[in-house]
Order: structure tokens, then sequence, then C-alpha cells
């Protein structure tokens, strides 16, 4: 049993972030991946996936250990939904956190001097392990990812309004119930030992996933006491599943060019993977400002949800942004 006990400080930290990022999700697939029991919601997806991994994904699933906790790619690689940031992050990691995270990690013998040379920051293990979580994302996250955004933005929305109806009491108090119990002012949780969590006043962030194995997950980053912890809770309420890759012919980019702009089309586009404001004014050209006016209209028309982390905002397409993205069209998915 899982049981984090909450001060008034605490309950006024308390957050929804819209994502786990891009990299944790890649990782918790080949989690899955490796479950031995029946996962409803991953059935088709794991029927589809399964025995398609090959030499360009084996650097990073090889370390996926065989028993015990996994690899923390959260940490090393951040909580951002671009691929692109997040290999970045790795590639910029430094070796005291690579040892911290490969430290106590029980992987099959015959992995261990891979992984020691990651451990040890070296750079050409460094670029490999990048391309590998981008291999593995192209052929377990991207596939799926229009279902899984879906859910995380539904599941996002609902939290929003539950803290609008009745406040973070009425949050904790319905998040994942009956699984997740509220008992003020504590959060109980099933867990696979029996853990006493106390936030000191650091509050805590509630973080959806769509590739979870676990009802719940904690997490905490000990080489950082002052980052408050995550509580990891699924999102999926339906089967996962896809047809590939979203991608936007010719005819319909200019449709909907010719309907929003094309700088505005740009953004859109650009929002499929998630962004905050200056990384949308980067990939525009534009000024921070310039991109926050274009995100307004966006998400004034229902084609993009923002949402608050940390210090920025965060822009996730929506399924009817989606929708009119690949038809260029606006029709309701």
């Amino acid at each position: 049993m899982l049981r984090i006990h909450f001060t008034a400080e605490d309950l006024a930290r308390t957050r929804v972030a819209p994502t786990i990022g891009v990299a944790a999700e890649v990782y918790y697939s080949l989690e899955l991946l490796r479950e031995k029991r029946d996962l409803p919601h991953f059935g088709t997806w794991r029927s589809a996936v399964a025995g398609r991994m090959g030499a360009d994904t084996r650097p990073l699933t090889s370390l996926v250990p065989v028993r015990g906790p996994g690899l923390d790619l959260l940490a090393l690689m951040g909580d951002v939904t671009s691929l692109d940031h997040a290999v970045d992050n790795l590639l910029h990691a430094p070796v005291s956190r690579l040892r911290r995270e490969f430290e106590g990690l029980d992987f099959h013998p015959g992995h261990l001097p891979w992984a020691r040379r990651v451990s040890e920051g070296d750079r050409g293990a460094r670029r490999e392990l990048a391309e590998a979580v981008r291999a593995c994302h192209r052929l377990t996250v991207e596939p799926y990812w229009d279902r899984g955004r879906s859910e995380l933005v539904a599941l996002s929305t609902r939290c929003a309004n539950l803290v609008l109806e009745g406040g973070i009491d009425l949050l904790l108090r319905s998040i994942c119930a009956p699984l997740v119990r509220w008992r003020p002012p504590v959060l109980e949780a099933p867990y696979p030992r029996r853990v006493e969590v106390r936030l000191q006043g650091r509050g805590l962030i509630i973080t959806p996933t769509v590739f979870s194995k676990r009802p719940v997950s904690f997490l905490w980053d000990p080489l950082d006491a002052a980052q408050p912890p995550r509580l990891t809770v699924p999102a999926l309420r339906r089967p996962l599943t896809g047809t590939g890759p979203a991608e936007v012919d010719g005819s319909a980019m200019r449709s909907l060019e010719s309907l929003l702009g094309r700088t505005r089309a740009a953004a859109l586009q650009v929002t499929a993977e998630g962004c905050t404001t200056s990384e949308l004014a980067r990939r525009l050209h534009v000024t921070a400002a310039a991109a926050s006016q274009h995100a307004t209209v966006l998400r004034n028309t229902g084609l993009i949800t923002t949402s608050r982390r940390g210090g920025s905002v965060l822009h996730l397409i929506t399924p009817l942004g989606s929708a009119l993205l690949r038809t260029g069209a606006l029709t309701q998915p």
C-alpha cells in the first residue's frame, strides 16, 4: 500500500501534468512488451508490435532489466513531448546522472558491457542509444499516438473540470476511484510494498500515461529533493489501436493553409507533437509573441489545448485538430 501524506501547502501545490513525456512513454511501452499477463487495453497493440524489434532497437531494449526497477528515461530525457528535445537532453546529460540512473539495475549479464559504456557517458554509445529510442518510438508509440494523445487530452480535461467544480479535494477523491482512495489528509493507492510518503510542502504532480503496466506508479528524483514527486495514472479507457503515423498529404495541407493561413497551419502541425510556446516560435521562425498569438487562435477554435507546465505552457492538438490536419476540412474525427 502506498500512503501519501498531504499538508495544506502540499494541496496548494498539487497539479496535473499533461504528459509524462515522449521518452518515458517509449520506455514504458518496452516494459509492457515484457509483461506476461494479459493487459486488455494493449492486446491488439502487443500483437502488432511483438516480434518486430530488430538490431536498430536493441541498444534500448537491452537496457530493460530482467527484473526489478527499470531505467528512468524521465530523469535522463525529461518530460518533453518533442522527441528531438528528449534526445538532445540525453546527449547532454551529466555523466554523474547517467551513473546514478544505471546504478543497481539488474541487466542481463550479456548486456552489462553495453550498459557500462552508456553509464560512463561514452559519446558513441549515447548516440546509438538515442537512435534506438527513435527506432522504438517509430515502432511502438508513433503509430498509436493519435489515440493515445486523444486519451491524454480527455483525461486532462476531466481533471481540469474536477478542479473547477470542487478543487483539489474533488480531484483526489475522483482520480482512479475506487482504486485510489482519498482519506484526508492521506491518499492511498495499491503498491507492491508498504510505503509512507510525506510530501513536505513540495506538492504532487498527477501525471497521466498511455503505456503503463501498473494501475499507478510513484516516481521521485532522489537527486533533486526539491522536485515534487509524481503519481502516474493510466489515461486509456479503451483498447489502444492505430493505423500508422498520421501524415498530411499535399492536397490536405494546401486546403489547411487556405483555411488557416500558412503559418497557422504549420503551427497546428507542430502541436501534433506537443510543444511549448518557445518551441513553437523556434519551429515557425517567429517571435514568442507571434507564436503565442497563433496558439491563442487555434485554442479558441478548439484545435489545440494549452496547459501550464512550470514556468512555460504546453500546447497539444485536440482530436478535432488531428482530423483537420489529416483531411484539411473541419469535420469531427
